[in-house]
């Protein structure tokens, strides 16, 4: 007779986290939707959102990330990058509402830097990113004692990587940092340089490698990766002494997933094909492409292409089958980087379904799932991208 009593196993936190059922405001994982959301079936949800966006009328300013479903970007008034959806949410004051469909750390950048008078609202809290995740304000803050231990804080500037929470930005900002983006990374870094002998680059290492060793001549001996799931993050203090460039270690789980292998293999199926890929993917499919570059540089490039050829594009799936199709008319053959299917996850839970209560939600008087910066927070963030903006 077996006589084993049963476990009693609690869910951790994390776990919870995870399965949608916590909460953590300081998390980029977010929480469930409140709320009953209309079905994804519902043949009336296209009206719908027609119906409650054109009551609101000015009132409210629909924002999409290039990577968002077209379902979503045919109610966008712009589309565009992270930082640029959050400069046209502040060159809107107008608007009271910005509905920015994308993930909590844009929500957050359009909050610090819009109005106090206009309330930002992410249609789903659970829309985080999972690279911002992977950089917390304890971790980073505990990642600065260990330059401050061995003496090198007060020559390492900080710079953070726009897909970051806005505590990380404003760590960045009382540390005399600043902000970049794909498109201004190699400025941010001269500038970086100028003030300082290393760099903390936070939260994406292959950006900042990528950007350090193709932009600026640096040797990939030139950089570190601090681990901050390890003591001293995984690296000496001579380590430490010895680089230039302290990558955190972050990654784009999207752009993460294209190998070398993605590169040869499309190489080989398509005969005279350009690779494209943007620079978070890994040094070695950057290594091997043909061009290198944000995901407005992606669009730009694609645009000025003449009829008649083939690219294989590293990005999120979203909007390479989108310029694939907008393109397919001109001749331009388009095709995604790999084999497998590639949707970022966490900017897909944001769905007509889950616009539509939003939209209706606010109509109707009440603002839901509005994403707030606080004051002392804001202070800093704002510091650091000031310093961006001042970039020449």
């Amino acid at each position: 007779m077996n006589t084993a009593q049963p476990l009693d196993v609690q869910p951790t936190p994390l776990a919870l986290l995870l399965l949608g059922r916590g909460a953590d405001p300081k998390s980029e994982r977010g929480v469930e939707c409140p709320g009953d959301l209309p079905a994804p079936s519902d043949p009336d949800l296209v009206e719908r959102a027609r119906a409650a966006k054109a009551q609101l009328g000015e009132r409210v300013f629909v924002l999409g990330h290039h990577y968002q479903r077209d379902e979503v970007i045919e109610f966008a008034d712009v589309t565009g990058d992270s930082f640029k959806l959050a400069r046209d949410a502040a060159a809107r004051p107008e608007a009271e509402f910005i509905v920015f469909c994308g993930v909590h750390f844009m929500a957050e950048s359009a909050d610090i830097l819009t109005s106090s008078r206009q309330q930002v609202v992410l249609p789903d809290l659970a829309a985080g990113c999972s690279m911002a995740d992977m950089a917390t304000a304890e971790q980073v803050a505990e990642c600065w004692d260990v330059l401050e231990a061995a003496g090198l804080a007060d020559t390492t500037v900080p710079v953070a990587y726009m897909n970051s929470s806005a505590d990380i930005k404003s760590f960045t900002g009382r540390h005399g940092g600043t902000i970049c983006t794909s498109s201004n990374a190699k400025r941010a870094l001269d500038w970086a340089f100028e003030n300082g002998e290393k760099v903390l680059f936070l939260p994406d290492q292959h950006l900042g490698r990528n950007t350090a060793v193709r932009d600026l001549g640096m040797s990939l001996e030139d950089c570190v990766v601090y681990n901050p799931h390890k003591p001293g993050g995984g690296l000496t203090a001579e380590e430490l002494r010895n680089a230039r460039m302290i990558l955190w270690r972050g990654h784009c789980s999207v752009h993460g997933r294209f190998s070398l292998d993605s590169v040869n293999d499309v190489r080989a199926r398509i005969p005279g094909v350009n690779v494209l890929v943007h620079p978070e993917c890994k040094h070695e499919v950057v290594a091997a492409a043909d061009l290198v570059g944000s995901t407005e540089y992606i669009i730009k490039t694609l645009d000025a292409a003449p009829a008649g050829s083939k690219w294989a594009i590293g990005t999120e799936l979203n909007l390479v089958r989108r310029l694939a199709n907008r393109y397919a008319p001109e001749g331009k053959e388009i095709v995604f980087l790999d084999k497998t299917v590639c949707f970022c996850s966490t900017m897909n839970r944001i769905d007509l379904p889950h616009l539509v209560w939003t939209l209706e939600s606010l109509a109707k008087g009440t603002v839901v799932n509005r994403i707030e910066v606080d004051p002392e927070t804001e202070k800093f963030a704002k510091l650091a991208l000031e310093r961006m903006l001042a970039l020449p």
